[in-house]
């Protein structure tokens, strides 16, 4: 994963090749601050400058450190005045001492030496003055020159002279020890024990960044080996794979969307990252770097494109699709735990492979549902989240199990897996507690769980209501919703009707439970006989011929019904609904329905 990683920020800096400058001894870094001075040091103004991009010192951990021309306020004036705040001054000011030679840095110079009063003295006095918002005081300030349009440390000369010191250092390292890098295989860089960098935007980790790979204790310091010596990878592999990360998990662009107020708003799009719950991020990328819009269709199911796409797998015609090439595909699972970084999952696979397995997630979860404004059934594609949504109380919003389960979804659609028997547990759970009963959603969900567990079983569920060989289980739930529109004909809606009081007893004792539905359904029977005499006959006819089609026994139902028949139940009941809404024209509501 490291690897991959290290590969990918080697490929971004090749891209920003030209654009900037890019070398080890270098990093992009963001400017808050102008503090515009003369080429006698004097002190001229400040300007804010929105938190710009510039090319700086690159420095992986800043305890302990000052990066040349480019700081907080505590180093660049000693604001503040505290024993931290003039050791991190001292810091700064003895790292520019290293480049009193270049002459571009001589200005910076006479601020702080020959002209101190009309220099650092007055820029601290009037730094509260310019700024009287805190918050405007935290970002990093940079030294401009007045009239020049480019900053001290962006000039050419003095990036050099950074990557000159910074060669003459690792030269020096290199001679004292010879290790190869676990990840590139070479000796080109040494190993340290020093920082690999701080990963940001990492979910619940710190908001000054998290740390991949860190070792801290004295137990890590055998054979020799102290710290980050321990994973052997080199300075050049640590810092590519850190901006590899950083840029996966914050990637994207801002886009207008409409609410349902028809009010245009703006959000962030990640690029190459999804967000599941409040403490789990899962970020994708291939070899090249390549666009994958079938992650998009996870997100956003349109039945058209994953009409083409299961059709472009099965048939294996390049010509006929845009889904196929030669590509490699990775995907990692994010958590964050404090200062460090938890990584959940881990996916290496052929683009080919990782878009037949999409293909496949599709099919599994295709589900027909009743559409009432268009009067007919369609197959319907359930969003990822809106799957794992399915599991969770709408009451409980700070429920992390919601970021557990799009966790093994995500895995389930991307390596053609099995959701783990919890799931279907906790979907059945919520099912039978929630007003909404099996929606299109969690009959989506327990039919992957119980075809996946079942593959290669004698039976499969299919989209729509099944007319062929199907278990008890699945019959007795279609026997269910069949008695429940006898009661909703007999007595038109109820605040708690069978489904309310016995869907449960149902879906776990058949046997007892039945015995008192049929009772009750010779009384709804008996009143819709008075009363809509052709009706009664017909739904009659349907349950008995449903009862004799599978030679159910009234008086023989099984006791009890395993966690997979449970599931089954469900969806023989979802789908015997879902079939009489097409017949009756959606005439019979339900809170189902009508959501």
């Amino acid at each position: 994963m490291i690897r991959e990683l290290s590969e990918l920020g080697k490929l971004l800096r090749n891209k920003n090749a030209g654009k900037q400058q890019v070398h080890n001894a270098v990093k992009p870094e963001k400017v808050s601050i102008d503090l515009v001075i003369k080429k006698d040091g004097s002190f001229c103004k400040y300007i804010p400058v929105d938190r710009k991009s510039t090319i700086a010192e690159a420095i992986t951990a800043k305890k302990g450190k000052a990066r040349l021309l480019l700081d907080k306020a505590e180093e660049i004036l000693c604001y503040g005045g505290d024993k931290a705040a003039k050791k991190k001054h001292q810091l700064f000011l003895a790292k520019l001492s290293q480049y009193k030679e270049v002459d571009e840095i001589k200005p910076v110079l006479e601020f702080y030496e020959r002209n101190k009063i009309n220099g650092v003295d007055r820029a601290l006095g009037e730094f509260e003055k310019t700024f009287p918002d805190k918050n405007n005081r935290k970002g990093n300030i940079a030294f401009r020159i007045i009239n020049e349009d480019i900053r001290v440390h962006e000039k050419q000369n003095v990036l050099e002279k950074i990557i000159e010191i910074y060669e003459t250092g690792e030269k020096s390292k290199l001679q004292k020890a010879k290790k190869l890098c676990s990840i590139c295989g070479k000796a080109d860089y040494p190993v340290e024990d020093v920082p690999h960098g701080m990963i940001k935007k990492v979910p619940v980790g710190q908001s000054s960044g998290s740390a991949l790979v860190s070792y801290n204790d004295s137990a890590f310091e055998s054979y020799d080996l102290v710290g980050n010596q321990n994973s052997s990878i080199c300075t050049n592999c640590a810092r590519t794979y850190v901006e590899g990360l950083n840029w996966l998990l914050t990637s994207g662009n801002e886009i207008s969307e409409i609410d349902k107020k028809g009010k245009e708003k703006k959000r962030f799009k990640y690029t190459n990252r999804k967000n599941f719950g409040s403490d789990t991020a899962m970020i994708f990328w291939t070899r090249t770097n390549e666009n994958v819009p079938e992650i998009d269709l996870l997100e956003a199911p349109n039945p058209e494109e994953v009409g083409r796409l299961i059709d472009s797998i099965a048939s294996g015609s390049e010509k006929e699709s845009k889904y196929l090439e030669d590509e490699q595909f990775y995907s990692c699972t994010l958590s964050g735990a404090a200062a460090r970084i938890s990584v959940r999952d881990w996916l290496e696979t052929s683009l080919a492979g990782f878009r037949k397995s999409i293909s496949q997630w599709f099919q599994d979860i295709a589900i027909c549902a009743y559409n009432s404004d268009l009067k007919k059934m369609e197959t319907h594609y359930s969003r990822l989240y809106e799957l794992a949504r399915s599991c969770q109380n709408p009451k409980e919003n700070k429920d992390v199990s919601i970021s557990r389960v799009s966790a093994y979804l995500w895995a389930a659609a991307l390596k053609s897996t099995s959701p783990p028997l919890w799931i279907l547990t906790k979907v059945l759970n919520r099912a039978r507690l929630d007003e909404y009963g099996i929606t299109s959603e969690r009959a989506a969900l327990i039919k992957l769980i119980l075809n996946r567990q079942n593959k290669g079983g004698v039976y499969m569920i299919k989209e729509r209501l099944d007319e062929g060989e199907r278990p008890v289980a699945y019959v007795c739930g279609q026997i269910f919703s069949k008695l429940e529109s006898i009661q909703h004909a007999a007595l038109g809606d109820r605040n708690a009707g069978i489904r309310e009081r016995y869907f449960t007893y149902a879906m776990t004792l058949p046997a007892s439970a039945f015995g008192r539905l049929f009772n009750l359904n010779s009384k709804h029977f008996t009143k819709l006989k008075n009363e809509k005499p052709g009706l009664a006959i017909n739904l009659d006819k349907e349950l008995q011929d449903l009862c004799k089609k599978e030679n159910i026994d009234i008086n023989k139902f099984p006791a009890t019904f395993s966690l997979e028949e449970q599931g089954q139940f469900a969806i023989g009941y979802y789908q015997q609904r879902q079939e009489q809404f097409a017949r009756s024209g959606g005439k019979e509501k339900t809170e189902e329905a009508s959501k």
